[in-house]
């Protein structure tokens, strides 16, 4: 049946239009948590494509590095490509199981060290309560209050235990769901970057068809702009992350600090979150020497304040240079609002989010209102034009007609003083006749 676009010519029509708009809007806003447990769960199937489609993204420059200068003399294009594709992935597991070989043992001996000495943590701290009851008897005050809800507290959780069993095991299952989808998403990003030349064309056709070519290349420019943004930004973080580890690591066999990989490993993924990032990395650091010796603790905070000053002013400089150039007032915002909205995610992506903003703003928004004002004062230039000339206009015209309105009173009494003349001559010959 072919829809008659003429019906909607019809009073009745827009109008049941307008209410049936009316009522979809307030069933969406009275509805907000069946829509959002809806977008959840749609969300949630195709999370793991989401995932693969992030890693293909972030893998996809050291992908281009391997094809364009290792395989470069390869004629075939798809055998470039996979045997990249292989490269990548297995440097990537290399280093992860590096990574895990020495983390482990550190990790392992930690914990190790943290319960052995769980002793001498207890006695310190009986130590502190006892002095502090001492000084609270010298000053008259009641300290088995606090000790009283302290211990509350503690039976509190202790007996909260028993009864929270199912969400232990609930967040246990919700773990090793999370750990099969990475692993489904991992091994779908080695067929993303397979067959990526295949998608963007497909995708690329796809577009070209639904768009005019005008705003195909406007769209195709825009999110080119984004992708140099993008990459850009996830290179420099990664060099970041690799010159803060690997400089907090030297320091640490310098100095003669326990848990040298560890901890640097620590340092170096939160130096990936901006501003946020190296003073959580900086308290986890802290917290696992200051267990060990409280002096390791202090030149630690020490050496993570100047490094950081150093990565402030000097290295993120040089690895961004001016090819973001946003307010870092407007990268605060974005920060701030994004780790409130997406939390770890958001946080992350708020510099490109910043970036691309401003580039969209300064190239588009401000364009089109320039252009819109700029109209708007050709048109007003041409009415003023217009009206300027309609009163020259006016002003040349009544000369004119006041040059005719004489010319007209000339020839007027012209004409009566040649009929005076006439009728007098014509009086004279008939007196004359007589």
């Amino acid at each position: 049946m072919k829809f008659n676009k003429n019906i909607l010519k019809n009073r009745w029509a827009s109008n049941a239009l307008a209410i049936s708009i009316g009522v979809l809007v307030y069933l969406f806003f009275s509805h907000l948590d069946i829509v959002g447990k809806g977008i959840a769960a749609f969300f949630g199937f195709i999370n793991p494509v989401i995932i693969a489609l992030i890693i293909a993204y972030i893998m996809d420059p050291l992908t281009k590095v391997f094809e364009r200068y290792v395989f470069r003399r390869m004629n075939r294009e798809t055998a470039r490509r996979n045997l990249a594709v292989v490269c990548t992935i297995l440097i990537i597991l290399a280093g992860f199981v590096f990574l895990m070989v020495a983390l482990i043992p550190q990790i392992v001996n930690s914990i190790i060290t943290f319960f052995d000495n769980v002793n001498v943590y207890a006695k310190q701290i009986r130590t502190l309560i006892a002095n502090l009851q001492k000084q609270a008897a010298d000053s008259r005050f009641d300290f088995s209050k606090i000790l009283n809800g302290g211990q509350a507290l503690v039976d509190t959780i202790v007996s909260k235990i028993p009864s929270n069993i199912d969400g232990i095991i609930d967040t246990s299952f919700s773990i090793g769901k999370n750990i099969v989808t990475w692993v489904i998403a991992l091994i779908m990003s080695i067929y993303f970057l397979a067959d990526k030349s295949r998608l963007q064309a497909g995708f690329g056709k796809l577009m070209h068809a639904v768009l005019s070519e005008k705003a195909f290349r406007s769209s195709s420019k825009f999110w080119n702009h984004c992708n140099s943004i993008m990459i850009r930004y996830i290179v420099g973080e990664l060099l970041d992350a690799l010159i803060i580890g690997c400089s907090n690591f030297v320091f640490f066999l310098i100095a003669g600090l326990p848990y040298n990989l560890l901890i640097s490993v620590v340092v170096g993924v939160t130096n990936l979150a901006p501003t946020f990032g190296p003073i959580v990395g900086g308290v986890v650091g802290t917290f696992i020497l200051v267990l060990n010796n409280p002096w390791h603790a202090l030149w630690f905070i020490i050496f993570t304040i100047i490094l950081q000053t150093i990565d402030g002013y000097v290295i993120k400089p040089k690895l961004f240079g001016n090819t973001l150039g946003v307010s870092s007032v407007w990268i605060l915002v974005c920060i701030i609002v994004g780790g409130r909205m997406f939390n770890v995610p958001g946080i992350l992506l708020a510099i490109p989010f910043a970036a691309i903003s401003d580039y969209v703003y300064n190239n588009y928004i401000l364009v089109v209102l320039e252009n819109r004002k700029s109209k708007r004062r050709e048109k007003e230039e041409d009415e003023l034009e217009e009206i300027g000339g309609r009163t020259v206009r006016r002003e040349n015209a009544e000369p004119g007609a006041e040059r005719n309105v004489r010319g007209e009173n000339a020839e007027q009494g012209a004409e009566r003083v040649v009929r005076r003349e006439s009728t007098e001559l014509e009086a004279e010959g008939a007196v004359e006749t007589k």
